[in-house]
């Protein structure tokens, strides 16, 4: 299965604010002004690189400057060099600790690292110096929700969306806490929220048919989940769905094609072969049903018991 949340990668404005053309370092007579202008301007134009290598420059010059610390961690971020980045962003933090900007930033490498009680750590300490930022509250509410703490989710994305309202995916996200909690009506009212603003996701629309097959409404979850699929051919998990709301609104063949498609884009899934036995029974294919059932038992045998479709049947 996917992961439930969308990525949001939003650095912190400072860089996009600042950064201005420059001429590149040519010797170590420039002031810090300077340096900061070219180091901004590399990071903007996404010239990892040279970023890191004038920022480490510029860090073993000017050690006790946070915002050099601070950009080079952004250098190293975007590089992928995650532990390099926290290194550079807590010297940043302990010389400079009333930026918000340095602790988003941070929470950021900890959402991609998935270290969310310390994303989580971060972010509170940013609103605490601007509570009124609505990505944050947002991204709070991510890292609550991915450390089981749906409640107060809801409220860090309650917050978020009263804060602006056409928050892209605050909806989404807003509604899956909702359905975590089994509270699927309010989860189905935010999900179509965010599919009235427009150019939502594959995710998003599958979300939406899944709790719309969980409550019923099979024919809706079709539509939604058909879709998911429209934008993104290569999820299983809503062919999956789809194959089970097909199954429900007797369009037997249909089904017995979504589960194949299943199957065929994750072929270590037991699950599909389930259903898919289940709906070639319908049909009258007795033989291929009973081949399904086999290997439905084979792959279930192979798999540990983690949860989710892998896991058997559901």
């Amino acid at each position: 299965m996917r992961s439930a949340a969308l990525a949001i990668i939003t650095f912190s404005t400072v860089v996009a604010g600042h950064a201005q053309a420059a001429a590149p370092i040519r010797s170590g007579s420039e002031t810090q002004e300077q340096v900061a202008s070219q180091l901004l301007n590399l990071l903007q134009t996404k010239q990892l690189p040279q970023a890191i290598s004038m920022g480490e420059q510029a860090v073993s010059r000017w050690p006790e400057n946070g915002d050099f610390h601070h950009w080079l961690g952004i250098a190293y971020f975007q590089s992928g060099r995650n532990p390099d980045a926290l290194a550079q962003l807590a010297q940043a933090e302990k010389l400079r600790p009333r930026d918000y900007d340095i602790y988003f930033d941070t929470a950021l490498v900890h959402l991609q690292d998935r270290q969310y009680a310390a994303a989580a750590e971060q972010l509170e300490k940013a609103l605490r110096l601007k509570p009124d930022h609505p990505m944050a509250h947002l991204l709070l509410g991510r890292a609550y929700q991915n450390s089981n703490r749906s409640l107060q989710a809801i409220e860090e994305f309650k917050t978020a969306l009263r804060l602006k309202p056409d928050l892209e995916l605050g909806h989404y996200h807003l509604g899956y806490a909702y359905a975590s909690l089994g509270r699927n009506q309010e989860a189905i009212a935010e999900y179509k929220k965010e599919v009235a603003r427009g150019h939502a996701p594959a995710e998003v629309y599958y979300q939406l048919g899944h709790v719309l097959l969980e409550s019923g409404q099979a024919q809706a979850a079709a539509d939604n989940l058909r879709q998911a699929i429209g934008q993104d051919s290569t999820r299983a998990d809503a062919f999956y769905d789809l194959g089970k709301a097909l199954l429900v609104l007797k369009q037997t063949p249909a089904a017995v094609e979504a589960f194949r498609r299943c199957a065929a884009l994750n072929p270590s899934d037991p699950s599909p072969h389930y259903q898919l036995a289940r709906a070639l029974r319908q049909t009258g294919d007795n033989t291929g049903a009973n081949a399904e059932l086999q290997l439905f038992q084979q792959l279930r045998k192979q798999q540990p018991q983690t949860g989710g479709m892998a896991s058997g049947v559901h």
